[in-house]
């Protein structure tokens, strides 16, 4: 069996050798097929470090990534060829894209390679063998995918939590390495689990409490305050006893916020809820402006919707982050996207770029808010580009991605 020591050097001398590289291209999209304008290319930029490395090194480089949930299918819709374009851009050279994955467009296009050259599949998605449940068949279409190379680099953190073909089984049959951005992003992670520097302050925010549960039971036991924000806070809320209007609230959710707030009682963790909230009655508005309303959280009108926190909570979020010498932050604080109701993401991003210590943005939402409220990425001590993975990797959870590479 191939050595799979988790770095790149380990696989020796590339020149004149085809690696694989799984990178996380899933990128937002604008627009018709033909016609697509790539809304961020934030994961497409971490994507470049490791693909300049192999380059550099005289690889023959094949990325290989996914688009949207194509179910197994073509689609011109998740087509990768203007990400592939964008990537050329990036590296500041020609990049050969194959129309296939596995067929003879991807033969064809991985032979003509040169050393150093850099080409991109289609959607791997696109195959039904990349994510079926069967292990047969997802073997076996990697086992395919390993004939188009002689080495395998993990570089797409956003899905190494899938045991997926390009993720997990690709790493059975070659050997196998991580690249820099997931080595990254295990260290930073590794950092907010083991040891963190104190104060520690976990800020959560998003739709649904459900989405969290696992997070938060792993984290209390580690977190000094909990900040919590965006739509799961009104389960929390109506937890307590209060009226919470037309807001986001999962029912099936109330006992176990009621037994979070007491466990954190007990082990002398700070949850912080909101004391003001950001209403709307009439959200969404359609063409009309929104009508925000600045109300206590305790009184939310019955015919109103919570869209942010309020300016008091946001003054103490950001407060209650100054002197935080470790910050996880997953989830937006509202629905950044309306500037009306951005302030409270809009905080909590900013004081996240004055702390003196570690901060990270868990990737998903919170690093499209980072980049979409136009702050300096450089502020920020990492964004992730996996929130998921994230998450899963904060809940205790083992990604099989980075267990095939780890394995004896």
């Amino acid at each position: 069996m191939a050595d799979h020591s988790a770095d790149i050097a380990s696989l020796g001398d590339l020149t004149g050798k085809r690696v694989l590289v799984r990178s996380d291209l899933n990128v937002p999209l604008d627009g018709a097929p033909g016609a697509t304008r790539i809304t961020d290319d934030g994961r497409i930029r971490a994507s470049v470090p490791t693909i300049k490395r192999l380059s550099d090194a005289g690889a023959r480089v094949v990325v290989v990534a996914h688009l949207g949930r194509p179910d197994g299918a073509p689609d011109p819709e998740f087509s990768l060829a203007p990400v592939a374009a964008r990537l050329g851009e990036l590296l500041q050279r020609d990049v050969a894209f194959a129309s296939d994955t596995v067929g003879e467009s991807a033969m064809a296009t991985v032979a003509a390679l040169a050393d150093g050259d850099v080409a991109v599949l289609e959607n791997v998605r696109f195959n039904p063998g990349e994510t079926s449940k069967d292990d047969d068949v997802r073997r076996s279409f990697a086992g395919q995918l390993g004939q188009l190379a002689d080495a395998f680099v993990s570089d797409g953190f956003g899905v190494v939590h899938r045991k997926q073909a390009s993720v997990y089984d690709i790493a059975l049959h070659l050997p196998s390495a991580m690249g820099e951005l997931v080595a990254a992003e295990i260290d930073v992670l590794r950092r907010l689990t083991v040891d963190p520097e104190r104060p520690y302050v976990v800020v959560l925010g998003g739709s649904k409490v459900s989405d969290k549960l696992g997070v938060i039971d792993n984290l209390l036991e580690k977190a000094d305050k909990l900040l919590i924000g965006g739509g799961m806070v009104f389960t929390f809320l109506a937890a307590q006893g209060h009226e919470v209007g037309k807001s986001l609230l999962e029912e099936d959710q109330l006992d176990i916020c009621r037994g979070y707030l007491r466990e954190a009682a007990e082990r002398g963790v700070e949850i912080v809820l909101p004391a003001d909230i950001v209403v709307d009655t009439t959200f969404p508005t359609g063409d009309t402006e929104p009508q925000p309303q600045v109300v206590a959280a305790d009184a939310i009108p019955a015919d109103a919707l919570g869209l942010d926190i309020g300016p008091e909570s946001a003054k103490a979020f950001a407060s209650a982050l100054a002197d935080a010498k470790t910050v996880f932050w997953n989830g937006p604080m509202g629905v950044f996207e309306t500037d009306a109701f951005a302030g409270g993401t809009r905080a909590v991003a900013d004081a996240l770029t004055r702390m003196d210590g570690l901060s990270v943005v868990g990737g998903g939402d919170s690093a499209a808010a980072v980049r979409q409220l136009g702050f300096d990425e450089a502020a920020f001590g990492h964004i992730s580009t996996g929130g998921g993975a994230s998450l899963e990797y904060l809940e205790g959870k083992e990604l099989p991605g980075i267990a095939v590479l780890e394995r004896d």
